[in-house]
């Protein structure tokens, strides 16, 4: 990775429309193949509004794929049991295939319960236990989608994690820990950073790193000053006001190739749960007539 005086801009929203592309066939040919259609179940429990912005652009993106989609609405006061029970009885329905519950729930909702109500076979969103775990032993299974669709990115742009130092700036069941698992299955030297790393550790950590993932949830937490010259720079951080956790401008300056928010991790995150749902699909298809 060679030093640039400005980053190439890593475009998620071009390569996600040809994964959708790509969905939106298997799901027509599946379709054709049984007369069923992939089913995406989605659960919203209260009206907070960006919660309801991206459910709304999920079953949108479901549409376009051939994707039928299943909306249940929750009441903010819904609680743990009453949660866990619905999403209990999606994962008994046959006619749904696949389930995202979309997080935070809110403080009074174990929320990691709710996560493991879902029945693995439907876990198309990879938040339950076990697809964590046949993450990270390379078993078949659904993997966490933003992690997925990063390395569906980095791949689009020939970036080869073997050999590489890579930095997640985050521990999220669902986005740091499962992103550091992929690089390390792929053969990177992966160190994991936090809101609670020093910020000296953190800064001689990042200056090192060939890959940097951003996860950790705070505004232009990362600092261009920090990034290594050529280094690539994913940023999976979604603050107010479209920020990520990196100070764009700064890092661009010094990153050989850089996701842009929005616009980099974000749209990949959807293409791969839609295309998760059609696995999900054909595998119990698949299954029911074994």
């Amino acid at each position: 990775m060679t030093t640039t005086a400005a980053a190439r801009l890593m475009d998620g929203g071009s390569l996600a429309r040809r994964l959708v592309e790509e969905t939106a066939a298997r799901a027509a040919e599946l379709t054709r193949r049984t007369g069923v259609r992939p089913c995406l179940a989605t659960v919203l429990v209260g009206e907070a509004p960006a919660s309801v912005t991206y459910v709304r652009m999920k079953r949108a993106r479901c549409e376009k794929a051939g994707i039928r989609s299943r909306h249940v609405e929750l009441p903010a006061a819904t609680t743990t049991e009453e949660l866990v029970g619905v999403l209990a009885d999606l994962s008994r329905d046959p006619d749904v295939h696949g389930i995202l519950l979309q997080h935070p729930v809110g403080p009074h909702i174990d929320e990691r319960a709710a996560f493991e109500a879902i029945a693995p076979e439907k876990d198309v969103d990879g938040v339950t236990t076990s697809s964590f775990a046949s993450m990270s032993f390379g078993l078949p299974g659904f993997v966490s989608c933003t992690p997925a669709g990063i390395m569906r990115l980095l791949d689009a742009y020939d970036v080869d994690p073997a050999g590489k130092k890579a930095v997640v700036v985050g521990r999220s069941a669902i986005l740091g820990k499962p992103a550091g698992m992929l690089l390390l299955a792929r053969n990177a030297t992966v160190t994991y950073c936090h809101s609670y790393t020093p910020a000296a550790e953190l800064s001689a950590a990042l200056r090192e790193a060939d890959i940097v993932v951003a996860a950790v949830g705070r505004p232009r937490f990362i600092a261009g000053e920090d990034i290594k010259p050529g280094a690539v720079v994913i940023d999976a951080g979604y603050n107010e006001g479209n920020v990520g956790d990196v100070d764009f401008d700064s890092a661009a300056e010094r990153a050989g190739l850089i996701t842009p928010v929005p616009g980099g991790v974000g749209p990949m995150t959807i293409a791969t749960l839609l295309g998760q749902t059609v696995d999900a699909a054909e595998r119990q298809l698949a299954a029911e007539t074994a």
